[in-house]
């Protein structure tokens, strides 16, 4: 399961309830900042999450709405904060703007505070946990090195307990033993596989993260199947033209990449002040129902298990 909490879902600048573009994603212990537009510092402190463990932030192009945040990021930790390191990845073209601001503006020839590793990345797996794995894919917007992320959980067979009730095996080792796919013996003698006790594989949730983009067509495989989709909403369709001149996403377009990937979910962000949020959706829903604008703080929980994306606010 993924939690994604939304900190600023503004298009460019900040409206009066809406931030600039930051999220972070969760599974267990780890906590990924996608994006840090201006002011996200405050979003994190208001939404009551906290700096622990934000130790890595991915960032999906070199704008400024993206990433001028790192540097009060930055100096929050040179003076307030602490870490324990500081890992930021993205396209090269994207590390060479956040090394400047970081750097030439915020340092000013003095050490980061805590370990900090800029890591350039391509299109491709280049992060593994235990139980998941995220992969960048390329993204059409101005300028070059734009990436989307894919979050995925790794597949696995589900532990089915009343299975292992019948078989009489008791709590604790055993079971993860079982679960860790090796056979064991009871006491009795009698051995038990993970065969008996373990359900068919089946894959893990998925959520996919685009950034600004101009283009769908290209994007359909990094998110077909996904159990939730989060992708720009700038323009509505009205202003299409213009959409494309500055290589951005309408409403209805991203409903079409939805229903084109058979995406579970949609969930539209970057949302312009030239727009009522009930028009956005409203564009969206006539092609693709299962569409959500968010909101600053919004918080989902994308689960594989039941198909669906919970809500938490």
């Amino acid at each position: 399961m993924f939690e994604i909490l939304f900190l600023g879902t503004s298009a460019s600048a900040p409206s009066a309830k809406r931030g600039l573009s930051a999220q972070i994603v969760k599974h267990d212990e780890y906590r990924f900042l996608v994006d840090c537009g201006e002011g996200t510092q405050r979003q994190i402190l208001q939404s009551g999450t906290g700096f622990k463990n934000l130790t890595n932030i991915l960032l999906t192009h070199g704008h400024l709405d993206h990433i001028l945040g790192l540097g009060g990021l930055l100096s929050t930790f040179l003076r307030w904060e602490a870490i324990e390191e500081l890992n930021i990845f993205g396209g090269r073209a994207t590390l060479d703007r956040v090394h400047a601001l970081i750097y030439d503006v915020v340092l000013r020839g003095n050490q980061p505070p805590m370990p900090l590793t800029l890591h350039e990345i391509k299109p491709g797996t280049f992060f593994e946990a235990d139980h998941f794995t995220i992969t960048a894919f390329p993204v059409t917007h101005r300028g070059p090195d734009c990436l989307g992320y894919v979050f995925e959980g790794k597949a696995r067979r589900p532990f089915l307990p009343e299975k292992a009730d019948a078989l009489g095996v008791p709590f604790g080792p055993e079971r993860r033993e079982l679960v860790a796919g090796n056979t064991i013996t009871l006491p009795d003698g009698r051995r038990v596989t993970p065969d008996e006790v373990l359900g068919p594989l089946t894959r893990g949730a998925k959520l996919v993260v685009v950034g600004d983009t101009g283009r769908i067509d290209n994007l359909v495989e990094a998110a077909r199947e996904a159990d939730a989709l989060v992708i720009e909403a700038t323009y509505l369709e009205e202003e299409a033209e213009m959409a494309s001149q500055f290589s951005h996403m309408t409403a209805r377009r991203a409903a079409e990449l939805a229903l084109t990937a058979n995406v579970k979910k949609l969930i539209l962000t970057h949302i312009s002040r030239r727009y009522r949020e009930k028009d956005v959706l409203k564009e969206a829903q006539a092609v693709f129902p299962n569409a959500v604008v968010a909101r600053d703080f919004d918080a989902y929980q994308v689960r594989r298990e039941d198909h669906e994306i919970q809500p938490r606010a």
